[in-house]
This record gives structure tokens, C-alpha cells and sequence, in this order.
């Protein structure tokens, strides 16, 4: 047996082979996957459901939703901002009111304070003709609010002095603008285009064409969109079509070969593949599992 045989066990030097080897049987290191089909969203699909669109619409950023699924995140959404508004509301209205009621108590100790320096000016006057004061203020009293100690100790009475009140962060107005959850954009109802998939057969029911990967086609060259496509939708009249298309053909004229209207720059819009809550789109295909290294 040679000492640079794969399977040489003889030797005293631990090779590279086998170390790899030796890794990839026990489970130590990274180990790259690239990610298969099934794991990538495919063009037509709803990027929330991520099922196929009966009724698709896409946003200026090129992320298809269904129309339902879309309006009802949207309107979630503005629930949601609604009730966080309610309650800055109701904590702005409980700290002006705590402000206030401070206010009023700054207001009282003042005049407190005002009125026993008058009193000690006129006790003083007349403390000649008294025989002696009394010994009560140098005895040690057990009230933990005489003195100076009432200063120091918040007053329990006021929501804004608590101990507890302190640990309240300082109030934002909560931000209500509704954003799309791919692009991270804000979006609204009107920003939605309705996107009209031409059908491969339009005599194909819906229950069978969502098992099939070929559902569409290029209404200008008659090819199958797939992921492997690069898909744009004209936004004048919403069809969907290859992006060699727009490039080689329509982008010349700048006209929509569907219904004739000009078009501009901001009306093809590149439909976004693949991306979902656990895969990958574009080139970053590839899943990493980090693991300890053998050493």
C-alpha cells in the first residue's frame, strides 16, 4: 500500500483527503445546500399565500399578491395603527393630566411653605415674652416623612412620581403608514395593478392548472413563462410578457401591443421571482449550516 493511496491507513501523516473524509461522515464543519425547486416561490404565486393567483395584482416594486390576501393585510393593518393612535391618545391625555395635577400640588407646597414663613415671623416677635420653647423639635420622632425626608420621597398620590411611572419610556406617536411586507415600501390600495396571465389553455380549469408548472404564455411571442423567465407586466394594460420581448420589440416603438397606448419608462414593471419567508431568490440560492469545526 503507497503512501498517497486514498484509503492509506499505515501512514503517520493524516492527509487532507482523509480529513475531509472524516468530516463529512461525522457531521462536523459548514456544509453549503443549494436550494432545489421546491423551495423557491414561483413567479405567478402570492407572495404572502404563496399559492397561485386567481385574482393577481402586483406593486410598482414588481411583488405579485392575491388581491384578497393583499386588501386584507392592508386592512389589518390599518386596525392595528388605529388602535396603537387610541392609546397614545389616551397616554397623551393621562400625562398632560398628571402634569397638571403636579402643577397644582407645586402650586399648594408654595403657598404651604409661604404661610409657615409668615407664621415663624410673627411667633418670633412674641417668643420675648414666652418663658422657654418647647423640647418637642429636638426629639427624635419615628414619621419617616419629618424633615427634610418628605422631599426626598416621591409622593405615592401622583401616577408621574410612582417608582412605577418611571419605568414608562418616553411616548412616540406611533407611525400609521402601511408597508409592503416584500419590499418594505408603503403601500396602499391604489399603488395595487391588476396582472392578466395569458392561459396556455383557456379551456383548462382552474383545479387542474395549479398542478401544472406550464400555466401561462407570452401574448406577443407565444412562449411559456416559467421562473427561468425574467416576466414583466406592461402596466397600460396589464398583460405579462417576457422581458426579451419588451427589450427587442415593444421598448422600440413604446407602444402596448395589446391595446395601443404610449407607454413610458415606469410601465414595465419586472415581476420579482422566487423569495419567501424560507427561501431564497435571485442568485443567492445557496442555504449555509454553520457547525463545529474538527479539528
Amino acid at each position: 500500500m503507497t503512501r498517497h493511496s486514498k484509503n492509506a491507513t499505515a501512514g503517520p501523516t493524516y492527509t487532507y483527503h482523509e480529513k475531509s473524509k472524516d468530516t463529512k461522515q461525522s457531521g462536523y464543519g459548514t456544509k453549503d445546500v443549494r436550494l432545489s425547486k421546491d423551495a423557491i416561490k414561483d413567479f405567478d404565486c402570492c407572495s404572502l399565500s404563496l399559492q397561485p393567483c386567481d385574482h393577481p395584482v402586483i406593486t410598482p416594486e414588481g411583488w405579485i399578491f392575491e388581491k384578497e390576501a393583499i386588501l386584507e393585510y392592508i386592512l389589518h393593518k390599518k386596525l392595528e395603527n388605529a388602535k396603537l393612535l387610541k392609546k397614545y391618545q389616551k397616554q397623551k391625555e393621562e400625562q398632560d393630566k398628571d402634569m397638571k395635577d403636579l402643577a397644582e400640588i407645586e402650586s399648594k407646597e408654595r403657598l404651604d411653605k409661604f404661610l409657615k414663613t409668615e407664621g415663624k415671623l410673627v411667633s418670633s416677635s412674641n417668643s420675648k415674652d414666652t418663658p422657654s420653647t418647647s423640647k418637642k423639635t429636638d426629639e427624635k420622632t419615628v414619621n419617616n416623612m419629618a424633615g427634610e425626608l418628605g422631599k426626598k420621597l416621591p409622593s405615592f398620590w401622583i401616577p408621574s412620581l410612582s417608582p412605577a411611572s418611571n419605568t414608562k419610556g418616553p411616548l412616540n406617536k406611533p407611525d400609521t403608514t402601511i408597508y409592503c411586507p416584500m419590499s418594505g415600501k408603503p403601500i396602499s390600495m391604489k399603488d395595487l395593478i391588476d396582472v392578466k396571465f395569458k392561459l396556455l389553455d383557456e379551456n383548462e380549469k382552474r383545479a387542474k392548472l395549479i398542478s401544472k408548472t406550464e400555466r401561462y404564455v407570452c401574448p406577443v411571442s407565444n412562449d411559456i413563462l416559467s421562473n427561468s423567465i425574467q416576466c414583466v407586466v406592461l402596466r397600460t394594460s396589464g398583460s405579462v410578457v417576457t422581458a426579451e420581448v419588451t427589450e427587442k420589440v415593444i421598448k422600440k416603438d413604446m407602444i402596448d401591443p395589446i391595446n395601443g397606448k404610449k407607454m413610458t419608462e415606469k410601465d414595465f414593471i419586472y415581476i420579482q421571482r422566487g423569495g419567501t419567508g424560507y427561501a431564497g431568490s435571485g442568485v443567492t440560492l445557496q442555504s449555509k449550516k454553520v457547525g463545529p469545526a474538527m479539528q
